[in-house]
């Protein structure tokens, strides 16, 4: 059974918006001998985008979305050994953003294979990253 964990962009893209999902990725998602996880990192930020009115959802309230998430997606928290990644991971430069470092750690400790629409996380494969990139 293969296993990935999904950057906040296409968990939006998926709830929200598929037609910025590539069709390979589209497919990807509606396997089901798959299991797809959502870093605790981005359900954050999905709250906090959702809080700003920074996205339109058909959600009512803020308190919805972890309950809409887990219906579709598992959630995974941020454990020790992600921790552990993180610090031995070689950033990027011109790549600053702490919580797609975690999520990187993430994938890359638990051999996930990351989706992602940022290009940015193709460069972090040498570290063992398995990365499908969503062409928007």
């Amino acid at each position: 059974m293969s296993r990935y964990l999904l950057d906040t962009n296409i968990v939006l893209f998926s709830l929200f918006f598929p037609n910025e999902l590539e069709r390979n990725v589209n497919y990807l998602l509606k396997d089901y001998n798959s299991l797809f996880y959502v870093s605790t990192l981005s359900v954050q930020e999905i709250i906090h985008l959702y809080k700003r009115n920074k996205i339109k959802t058909y959600w009512k309230k803020s308190d919805d979305i972890v309950p809409s998430i887990e219906m579709n997606f598992e959630i995974l928290s941020v454990k020790k050994e992600h921790l552990i990644t993180y610090s031995k991971l070689s950033l990027l430069n011109g790549h600053n953003d702490p919580y797609d470092h975690v999520i990187i750690s993430q994938a890359i400790t638990e051999k996930f294979t990351l989706v992602s629409s940022d290009q940015k996380f193709i460069h972090y494969s040498s570290q063992k990253l398995n990365f499908i990139f969503n062409n928007r």
